[in-house]
């Protein structure tokens, strides 16, 4: 039986994606924030924000689940 040498749960690439992600999330709320309309009811507060922010979402749940290459 072959014990995980690896503190980390994660590899290199999950980190990078989560970073990624983190990043994304960042400028959809910007986007967000910097609609001008009232309310927020133009373009960047109703759709491109929002787009932005499910992309980050997905980019996140993708680096949680994406397995770990292990070294052999």
């Amino acid at each position: 039986m072959k014990r995980n040498t690896n503190p980390l749960p994660f590899g290199k690439r999950n980190y990078r994606l989560l970073l990624v992600g983190v990043l994304v999330l960042a400028l959809g709320f910007t986007l967000i924030a910097l609609d001008q309309a009232v309310h927020g009811f133009g373009v960047l507060g109703l759709t491109i924000g929002p787009l932005t922010v499910v992309i980050g979402f997905v980019i996140e749940f993708l680096a949680i689940m994406c397995k770990a290459k292990q070294d052999r």
